[in-house]
């Protein structure tokens, strides 16, 4: 039975291990040619991706299945699909036994203004949501949904780079630099859209002790660790670029071979997402020189 929850005061939450030290650099700049992309850059293709959003709690029995369905969603869709996966748990069901170890406040509020933007009302786990826009018809509606998507061509092209922070950018810990750049393709865009970053990771296993899951071996894929933004662009003529710089402290109980980075574009006042992109946080991109 799916667990639902009219909008109320969010449950305060501590905010699951991570280290994030932010520092930021924008500017619109004109679009110059650029040479071969180095190792660690990724670009985003002239069609949409879709992102594929689930919000999710281990404090929640109806949502392993819906965990399961997100692990294996390259599998449901068109073996051509192009989309982005996240997992982010919500730590409003901490209160009924068991505290969510990847529940951030930060995810309940995008959940519920969404929800809002869409004109309901109702806030609930398992919720999927692709491109901003709610189905309850899964993994059915999500497989035509991404194909939808997919066929539209991007207004925008998003670039993303990762590479090793130094110490002192984000103190202690080991860090990435995520340097991404979004260029409006054909007719420019305008202002208001919001450029979001986030780093996943996937192979989580948890023992849940308590609650509605209790006794339960949960495993995840793709789930939320670092979120960035939102980042508001500036009206984008042609051909023109917005270009952010942040780093990011890595905890070393991350696996550092199970993270993945994301960029996204989505339309203002939580709009359609116009754009994303993911590429996987290789060895090789954290090397220092």
């Amino acid at each position: 039975m799916t667990s639902s929850l009219l909008p109320r005061r969010s449950t305060a939450a501590h905010l699951a291990g991570a280290l994030l030290a932010v520092t930021c650099s924008a500017a619109a700049t004109a679009a110059s040619s650029t040479t071969s992309p180095p190792s660690c850059s990724y670009s985003s293709g002239s069609h949409k991706a879709a992102l594929v959003e689930l919000y999710t709690s281990e404090g929640c029995s109806s949502c392993p299945s819906a965990d399961k369905q997100l692990s294996r969603l390259q599998a449901v869709v068109d073996a051509d699909a192009r989309l982005v996966p996240l997992a982010l748990h919500v730590p409003y069901w901490d209160d009924i036994g068991w505290k969510d170890p990847y529940g951030q406040p930060a995810f309940e509020k995008r959940q519920r203004a969404l929800v809002n933007a869409s004109g309901q009302r109702t806030v609930y786990t398992p919720q999927f949501f692709v491109s901003s826009t709610e189905t309850r018809d899964w993994p059915g509606g999500l497989r035509e949904q991404v194909r939808r998507i997919n066929a539209q061509p991007a207004p925008l092209t998003i670039n993303l780079h990762a590479g090793a922070s130094t110490g002192k950018a984000v103190g202690a810990a080991a860090g990435v630099t995520l340097q991404s750049t979004v260029t409006a393709r054909q007719g420019g865009s305008e202002a208001g859209a919001e450029l979001y970053l986030a780093l996943t990771e996937s192979g989580l296993v948890s023992q849940v002790k308590r609650g509605e899951n209790s006794g339960v071996t949960l495993h995840h894929d793709h789930v939320v660790r670092a979120w960035l933004g939102p980042y508001k662009l500036p009206a984008l003529a042609e051909g023109a670029s917005f270009k952010l710089d942040q780093s990011v402290a890595l905890p070393t109980n991350w696996q550092r071979d199970k993270l993945t980075v994301v960029a996204f574009v989505q339309a203002p006042r939580l709009g359609p997402v116009v754009q994303a992109v993911q590429a996987p946080l290789t060895s090789a991109c954290l090397a220092t020189s």
